[in-house]
């Protein structure tokens, strides 16, 4: 195992630069998920660590190493791409133990490593099996039995899972999860969806164009975004963004929306009348019913099962809450939401940062 690190690092493709000086320490052993939209840099950033890209300026070390000049096979890594990579005409056995062959890694080794990588990944069944057999659950393990026999010190995944269906995602998620508390590998993990940074990740990095929005566990980021960019990208529905103007209120601190509907915020914030904010509040945070203090006509409910999500106009803008609950909401009902003040978040509009609470 091995901490990895990054310093300073930019990447340039002729004169458009993509990634812009980035710092990120990522902890031997750790979960470390790479998260954010198509074109964030976020993959480039791995290929970079990996050695499949070259660094325009800055350093990557790889346990206390620089390893900027090192090939990627002399890293002691192992990465597993989104389209497995596997041999079509080698069977799993052979995909396995490919890496090891061109080691020169004595036969009696080399199938004493694939039958134990097999046996973590319940591949034992398929070993004189190819490819086109295997579903893509057992393609990507194949690919991740491949990487394992190497006994690398960093592991890294390139949206392996982008290719899977959704019943076999959570299933493989759960599966890298529990391959990552077996092993203590350190792991940097790739993707665009907010579920699998949620609920794979020890720390996640959000990144935008080419920089670090945040770093933190995941709830950490939920719970407290540094700007309005993570409050709209991390959670599913997103969170609900208001804008209005802070003013003295009956009981407190207030905002008035454009509107004209008074929504009463957290006496922690200290903010001046007149200053212009924009309020975020989760689904989950809104209370539904016949009266609150947002007054909203219901547009579209999407029973999920455990929840209801409500999606509601106000003031020509959809807000949406979410409820255990059942209830007989409609298109075009007139329903009421009442946001919890604690739970509530407070943004700069012009420089879009959080602000604190006291």
């Amino acid at each position: 195992m091995a901490s990895v690190t990054v310093r300073n690092v930019v990447k340039k493709y002729g004169d458009l630069q993509v990634v812009h000086g980035l710092n990120l320490g990522i902890e031997d052993g750790s979960f470390v998920v790479l998260l954010g939209p198509s074109g964030c840099g976020k993959s480039t950033l791995l290929r970079m660590i990996a050695g499949l890209e070259p660094i325009t300026a800055g350093e990557v070390l790889i346990a206390e190493r620089v390893v900027n000049a090192v090939h990627p096979k002399d890293r002691n890594i192992a990465m597993v791409f989104q389209n497995y990579a596997l041999y079509a005409h080698m069977t799993v056995y052979d995909n396995m133990a490919f890496a090891l062959d061109l080691r020169g890694t004595p036969k009696d080794e080399i199938k004493r490593k694939v039958d134990w990588a097999a046996s973590v990944l319940n591949l034992g069944d398929y070993l004189e099996r190819y490819p086109r057999q295997l579903s893509g659950g057992q393609r990507q393990r194949v690919a991740m039995g491949r990487a394992i026999v190497r006994n690398p010190e960093v592991f890294l995944f390139d949206e392996p899972l982008s290719n899977l269906d959704a019943k076999l995602r959570v299933q493989m998620r759960t599966e890298i999860k529990e391959l990552h508390q077996r092993l203590k590998t350190t792991t940097v993990y790739v993707t665009h969806d907010q579920i699998e940074a949620m609920t794979m990740a020890d720390v996640i990095v959000i990144m935008r164009a080419g920089v670090i929005e945040q770093k933190g566990a995941p709830l950490d980021v939920y719970d407290n975004p540094a700007n309005l960019f993570v409050a709209e990208f991390i959670g599913s529905p997103a969170m609900n963004l208001i804008e209005g103007v802070a003013e003295a209120g009956n009981g407190g601190p207030a905002m008035r929306t454009k509107g004209g509907a008074l929504l009463p915020l957290s006496s922690r914030f200290k903010v001046a009348p007149g200053r212009k904010l924009t309020l975020g509040i989760r689904p989950e945070h809104l209370t539904i019913g016949e009266t609150g203090d947002i007054a909203t006509e219901v547009s579209v409910v999407e029973p999920t099962g455990p929840e209801i999500h409500i999606y509601c106009d106000f003031e020509g803008k959809d807000v949406c809450a979410i409820t255990r609950e059942r209830g007989s909401w409609r298109h075009g009902a007139k329903v009421g939401l009442t946001p919890d003040p604690e739970r509530m978040h407070l943004f700069d509009p012009e420089s879009g940062r959080a602000l604190e609470k006291a």
